[in-house]
């Protein structure tokens, strides 16, 4: 017999997730450790692109870590925000190693969320330890969802700040991030992402940018540690003075990212300084006069390997014979 299925909702993700966060942290790093060990499989990312819609986008991140398989569904439509709705929603399949039966179908936005927080903070945390000082002045561009998921991971990951920046096009996501910002000290709203960026010694891009906004290296010129979430806000000009690490150098190099951009112009990789697996084995030398610039595309394993954490944990309800044709000749 095929395992039972299960359906976990967002609401038991959340109750599993929340207050977690160091844990989760954990499980991401040791995803990463299996990847960087080439125990992984961990495809490039198809992305579903409409026409008439070129800022929306559908991403399937199939992954293996082994034991389990799996693949993330995840929706980017961020015209959605016009209308009060987030801009992504996802769904994540668990499918069993032996059979490939699928097992559970898990509500993902928040896993997403989640992992790429905890990615963002578990870099956050080598790259200031290998440089020797921890920021305590943190810059939001972006007032999205992501933004608030790694404030409360840095924050649970050991960061404390005197301040904290917020920079975005809409002046209301911008206050509303504040507000919640301001539970936990000062905030600033910026009108300009250069007084946000130049304010800040961690930046946290998190945006919805298709092209690179920000042109300027001057502006980076008091060397900040930068998590670069999403990727495609920094001209070629800003990453080749910069330190750059990735989470995984060949799949951050596609789709247009600024590291992509910028192996365009150049023709080569050498500004990449490494990835997550060299990071976490202390071979990068990170220096204290450059900016140093995180990249992570977002590897599927590390949504798979959050995902199985919240299936042992959460639950969920099981749909009773949700697979029906198990006889071969009826």
């Amino acid at each position: 017999m095929p395992p039972p299925f299960t359906v976990i909702s967002g609401a038991q993700v959340r109750k599993v997730l929340t207050g977690a966060e160091k844990q989760v942290t954990d499980v991401v790093e040791a995803a990463y450790r299996l990847h960087g060990d080439g125990r992984t499989v961990n495809p490039d990312s198809y992305f579903l692109r409409f026409p008439d819609r070129p800022s929306a986008r559908i991403i399937a991140l199939p992954a293996s870590l082994g034991a389990v398989h799996g693949i993330k569904w995840i929706s980017s439509f961020p015209e959605n925000v016009a209308g009060g709705l987030p801009r992504a929603s996802a769904v994540l399949i668990l499918n069993d190693a032996e059979t490939g039966y699928p097992f559970a179908c898990v509500e993902a936005s928040v896993i997403s969320a989640a992992r790429t927080a905890a990615s963002a903070a578990l870099a956050a945390v080598r790259l200031s330890a290998a440089r020797g000082v921890r920021p305590t002045r943190v810059g939001f561009v972006g007032a999205g969802l992501i933004a608030r998921y790694v404030h409360t991971y840095l924050l649970a990951n050991g960061f404390a700040f005197d301040e904290a920046g917020v920079h975005d096009l809409s002046p209301e996501h911008a206050d509303g991030f504040a507000a919640y910002l301001r539970r936990s000290g000062p905030v600033v709203v910026h009108d300009r992402s250069e007084d946000l960026i130049r304010s800040s010694d961690l930046v946290v891009f998190a945006t919805v940018a298709g092209e690179p906004h920000v042109h300027d290296p001057a502006w980076f010129a008091h060397n900040p540690l930068v998590l670069h979430l999403s990727l495609r806000d920094l001209s070629p000009e800003v990453v080749l003075a910069s330190c750059n690490v990735a989470d995984d150098v060949e799949h951050c190099m596609k789709a247009n990212t600024s590291p992509h951009l910028t192996e365009q112009r150049t023709g080569d990789r050498s500004f990449m300084a490494g990835d997550m697996r060299a990071l976490l084995a202390g071979e990068i030398d990170v220096p204290a006069d450059r900016p140093v610039v995180f990249s992570p595309f977002g590897l599927g394993v590390l949504d798979l390997a959050v995902a199985v954490h919240v299936h042992e944990h959460a639950g969920g309800l099981v749909v009773d014979g949700f697979f029906d044709e198990l006889k071969r000749h009826g």
